[in-house]
């Protein structure tokens, strides 16, 4: 006798999508008639840079983070300025009751007002029904990894569980032209947890970093469809929550010591915002036999390569040396125009030789310890103009590209780490 073949029924997400396609026809590419789509300004100023320059309607973004960075923290603050200004806010705590949330929000001195509507649940088919009930703007789900479907008999947090409860949501928010939050867990190595498809399906990945005992965190894109993928917001930690920096470069400068051996001032982009980080060197002779490499903030690898440059092509004498590097603030650093800056930290913190104070450094260097030219160089030196530094190491292709000409700082131009550490 033969075994019945079990039919398991089609999952939330494949009756959405087969709802979808019976009512789709394909149409001409050059027919589609485009808009310009109105944004939803939360008010906070670095969020709303670091999203693309407010929140699009129907679109799904994923805020990442370390636990206790501050993820709960941004989107409640989100969530209550979303609601003063008139947007209908349903928040979804999976991890804290209404009482915990409410605590917290009085603890961070949010006012309460009737378009902001507070819930905790887990039941995604539960969850759909307050949002069909209320027809909330935003929805700010806490967190993805703690819901689950009944009908998908792993626990939840699996990688079938965050699937396709994920993918449920993502499509009410294109159905329903909801502004979607999702919150995800992190595993040890930084990455979100769950499948990866995650970050595929969403529209924006937000990544909160910084040292979990620093005042300071960055809020990183790392994927934007409506927006720059390069920029950042940058907010420190108070009582209150989380406060804008509206000037990072004055904030991470503002403790450093002059004339300090190992000090280098880099101005970095993050997408259209110039940085002027503090970069701190330090060798020391090794006193285990197998000298340490050490970055924080900045590519152990890369780090390691400057290293080889600066003993190969400069004749240092590194091989026997530990090497820590710190970039201040808890920045970390993607920018290849920091290169050199690293470089000559590292120089002046071995031959015990400061680095003038009023001097900034940029480029990128190659395998031969030549300086090679980096993007927009003019902004980063305006941005060094205006807190008062007199004088710029560049790359000299830079200056060939007839750049124009700050009036109150210097422009050094070199073509070699070897030349750059001479004209210091």
């Amino acid at each position: 006798m033969e075994e019945p073949v079990l039919v398991h029924p089609p999952s939330e997400k494949l009756r959405t999508q087969m709802a979808m396609a019976a009512g789709n026809t394909p149409v001409l590419l050059k027919e589609v008639s485009i808009y310009q789509e109105k944004r939803f300004l939360t008010g906070i100023g670095e969020f709303d840079r670091a999203v693309g320059g407010g929140l699009v309607p129907s679109s799904v973004t994923l805020i990442g983070g370390d636990p206790g960075i501050g993820k709960s923290t941004i989107v409640l603050q989100v969530a209550c300025a979303l609601a003063r200004a008139g947007l209908k806010v349903l928040y979804v705590s999976g991890e804290e009751s209404v009482k915990q949330t409410k605590i917290r929000a009085d603890r961070l001195g949010q006012l309460m007002n009737e378009n902001l509507f507070i819930v905790n649940d887990i039941d995604v088919q539960s969850i759909i029904g307050h949002i069909h009930e209320l027809s909330p703007a935003v929805v700010i789900i806490d967190s993805i990894q703690v819901v689950f479907l009944a009908e998908i008999t792993a626990a939840p947090g699996s990688v079938s569980q965050v699937r396709e409860s994920a993918a449920v949501f993502t499509q009410l928010a294109k159905q329903k032209g909801i502004v979607l939050f999702m919150i995800g867990h992190v595993t040890k190595e930084g990455a979100i947890a769950g499948p990866r498809v995650l970050e595929h399906m969403v529209d924006t990945v937000l990544y909160f970093e910084g040292e979990r005992y620093s005042s300071y965190r960055v809020l990183r894109t790392n994927k934007n469809r409506f927006g720059s993928t390069n920029e950042i917001g940058v907010f420190e930690m108070a009582a209150n929550g989380l406060q804008e920096v509206s000037n990072p470069s004055q904030i991470f400068l503002s403790e450093r010591a002059p004339n300090t051996c190992g000090s280098a001032v880099v101005p970095i982009l993050e997408g259209t915002r110039p940085l002027l980080v503090e970069i701190q060197g330090l060798v020391a002779r090794s006193a285990f036999g197998m000298v340490r490499q050490k970055a924080q903030g900045f590519d152990q690898n890369r780090l390691a390569l400057l290293a080889a440059v600066l003993e190969k092509r400069l004749g240092l004498n590194l091989v026997d040396k530990d090497i820590f590097l710190n970039v201040v603030g808890g920045v970390k650093i993607m920018d290849p125009a920091a290169d050199l800056g690293v470089a000559l930290s590292i120089a002046s913190a071995l031959l015990d030789k400061p680095i003038p104070a009023n001097t900034v450094i940029l480029g990128e260097v190659g395998l031969s310890a030549e300086v090679r030219s980096v993007a927009q160089p003019l902004i980063r030196i305006n941005e060094a103009e205006k807190l008062g530094f007199g004088r710029c190491l560049l790359p000299s292709n830079n200056l060939k590209n007839k750049m124009e000409k700050p009036k109150h700082i210097q422009l050094i131009a070199v073509a070699t780490v070897k030349e750059a550490w001479d004209k210091l």
